[in-house]
């Protein structure tokens, strides 16, 4: 993927996403099992009230708003169909003051078997009309019972006809049904105490999920960043920031939102669904079969948009990531684009690279424009169907007309979840996608391990040998062939030659940040691969041409943040350093805030401020590479007398030093084409005319 700035291969991205991953991911879980069993209890009670608050709508309409009743006459059937109804259906009836007079309420009435309540309504068993239970001492009723008689109950009540009571007065009506808005006010207050009850779980459980996340995604976050500070330097060279920020942060926030919106919320999603299938069936099972002839259409559309989103993250995360690296690399190199007047240029390259961008983002959202209205439109559907059906039910007394109007409410309650599946499915494999790509930056071979038991280095001398070693950064191009030599301690020792003779190779390979493929590099006879990175680095200063600030103070940019370091021991590297000068100009001395890249700094500034790094963790083997090639002369007088106090009693090697530096070496290596050409003293090598007088001759050095 070279052409889109990706170094990492990313291959496997192209098959499913199979449970390794989600096992990973899964690990980061365990020390908040306790959290998320929490919010799993949460998500249940939060469901059940959500299931509840439309069958209380149910109760509402069925029991007090279309409270009635109908008679039945069991003196028309014979003595055996009589028996018969009793036994079936007499635990649905009400005893009237007659022994073959019965009351059955409407919502009992839709108990019994349609094929039975039509041959019954047709008999006249059962009655078409609807009856209303009333006291018979309630005045509002004295003029209606004296014209009316209606039909007694055995507990003393009377049922009359309830197109004759709703032709009362209003103020009639609502004292004859004052029980029913009693009932009702109960029922609104049950609802609106789980409404607070919902919204104070609700709460708790957002708070918990997003402390989840949180806290899961800053695991996550430092776990990654600790593997990337162990990788070899050739991961860095191979990856650009860009790509590595985005892995940290935004492929990271994808986790976050998976986390807080899928962990738990999907399981509360898939209750809710159960939950209604159960009620839908409990309520009518007729009217549920009906609606549910929706959902092959809704699941296998859902599986199809699914498919397609999961191509479109994958295709519009490696466009964010193409995106991130050009603009990182173009806004590092700043200078150069303006210094060679390539504006134009880059804005070409940056606006085919961002259109690109823009074509993924609007694939995903043409995918989402369609999934939407269609879930809207199969919604509407079931819907109708259910109006259709249902209605036909409620005009033939088989069904309530409130358990209508819950079904009606739990359908549109079921397409939520459908609707939050599907989105949070794609955000499940958004969030995989970057979980792939983490996890392969946290699998990547390219780390160079400490031993499973280091060597102790207890009093290092300084003694530094290398041992017939070849390397290759590229397999079949080597680079180093068969290098042998000693640096032995207080020793000062030059490398010089031509650009590409290896050189700063030498430099990788004693700092381990690369290992040799054939031969060993020895440290006070120890081989570095035996030594801890720790103790090998602790014990070598470098000096790069290079020099690298970091976003701080002086005083950070010296200690680097570790605690042995006082100030004594800083003051102590700024004067060895001859560094004193300018950090005494700074307004705020040590504590003076520098900027990104030292940028208020001069070359030789920064080159003094690194020898004052190197110092103050005094090494024991010092390394100089072209650490004077890039400043004045002034400033390189400074840096000559600070490598001369800071090469005392230290094991040295300078890396093709300018010529005074060079001269003042104990011995000079000559190296050409990874393989030491000469090696001895300056007058020895200017004598014997070789590579080193011609190198000296031109000052050709690099």
């Amino acid at each position: 993927m070279h052409g889109d700035y990706g170094y990492i291969e990313e291959g496997q991205l192209g098959r499913p996403y199979n449970v390794r991953l989600l096992k990973r991911l899964a690990s980061y879980a365990v020390p908040y099992r306790r959290i998320i069993f929490f919010c799993l209890l949460l998500a249940i009670l939060v469901t059940s009230l959500d299931l509840t608050l439309p069958y209380l709508s149910k109760i509402a309409i069925d029991r007090y708003i279309l409270s009635s009743w109908y008679s039945v006459d069991l003196s028309i059937l014979k003595k055996v169909d009589s028996r018969r109804f009793l036994q079936k259906y007499g635990h649905l009836l009400e005893q009237g003051e007659k022994a073959f007079r019965f009351l059955v309420s409407h919502r009992k009435l839709k108990k019994i078997d349609p094929a039975d309540l039509k041959k019954y309504w047709t008999m006249g068993v059962i009655s078409r009309d609807r009856l209303y239970k009333v006291s018979p001492e309630n005045p509002d009723l004295s003029g209606l019972l004296k014209k009316q008689g209606g039909l007694r109950m055995a507990d003393g009540s009377i049922a009359l006809p309830l197109k004759e009571i709703q032709r009362l007065p209003a103020k009639s009506i609502i004292r004859i049904r004052a029980k029913d808005i009693e009932g009702l006010t109960t029922v609104g207050l049950i609802l609106l105490g789980l409404l607070f009850l919902s919204f104070g779980i609700g709460y708790w459980e957002y708070y918990l999920l997003e402390y989840l996340g949180q806290n899961m995604m800053q695991d996550i976050r430092l776990s990654l960043f600790r593997r990337m500070q162990s990788r070899a330097v050739s991961f860095f060279e191979r990856n650009p920031v860009g790509r590595l920020v985005t892995r940290v942060t935004n492929d990271i926030e994808n986790l976050n939102e998976m986390f807080k919106s899928v962990l738990v919320t999907v399981f509360k999603d898939i209750f809710i669904l159960a939950g209604i299938l159960a009620i839908l069936l409990y309520l009518n099972w007729r009217l549920a079969l009906v609606s549910f002839i929706i959902l092959p259409f809704i699941l296998g559309f859902t599986l199809l948009f699914g498919k397609l989103m999961r191509e479109a993250f994958r295709e519009l995360r490696e466009k964010v990531s193409k995106l991130n690296a050009f603009q990182q690399e173009r806004y590092s190199g700043m200078r150069i684009i303006q210094l060679f007047a390539r504006e134009k240029h880059q804005m070409e390259s940056f606006s085919g690279i961002n259109h690109d961008n823009y074509l993924a983002g609007m694939k995903q959202l043409r995918l989402f424009a369609v999934f939407t209205p269609i879930m809207e439109l199969l919604s509407a559907l079931t819907i109708a169907l259910i109006i259709w059906f249902g209605g036909g039910e409620v005009i033939g007394d088989r069904l309530s007309l409130g358990s209508l109007v819950a079904f009606i409410s739990y359908i549109q309650m079921f397409f939520k979840p459908i609707r939050d599946i599907s989105e949070k499915y794609n955000i499940m494999q958004l969030a995989m996608a970057s979980t792939e790509r983490i996890f392969e930056f946290m699998d990547s071979g390219e780390e160079i391990q400490d031993p499973e038991f280091p060597e102790p280095l207890s009093r290092p001398e300084g003694r530094l040998e290398f041992r017939n070693v070849s390397f290759s950064y590229e397999k079949g191009v080597p680079v180093l062939k068969n290098i042998s030599f000693e640096l032995k301690p207080g020793e000062m020792v030059a490398v010089v030659g031509a650009t590409g003779a290896g050189k700063t190779t030498l430099v990788n390979l004693i700092e381990r940040f690369h290992d040799p493929d054939e031969g060993s590099i020895t440290l006070d006879g120890i081989d570095i691969r035996k030594l801890s990175k720790a103790d090998l680095r602790s014990g070598i200063g470098l000096v790069m041409q290079d020099v690298f600030i970091f976003s701080g103070s002086v005083m950070e940019n010296i200690t680097l943040g570790r605690k042995g370091i006082g100030p004594r021991m800083v003051n102590e590297a700024i004067d060895k350093a001859n560094a004193q000068w300018f950090i005494e100009k700074l307004p705020g001395g040590l504590r003076q805030e520098i900027g990104e890249g030292g940028a208020t700094l001069s070359a030789g500034e920064r080159q003094l401020l690194s020898f004052a790094r190197t110092l103050a963790y005094r090494p024991k083997i010092l390394i100089l590479d072209e650490a004077t090639s890039s400043v004045d002369p002034e400033t390189e007088r400074l840096i000559q007398d600070a490598i001369a106090m800071m090469t005392r009693k230290r094991t040295t090697l300078v890396i093709a030093h300018r010529l005074s530096t060079v001269r003042k070496a104990d011995r000079i290596i000559v190296m050409h084409h990874g393989r030491i050409q000469e090696q001895g003293a300056h007058e020895e090598l200017m004598a014997a005319g070789g590579l080193y007088y011609k190198l000296h001759r031109f000052r050709t050095y690099s």
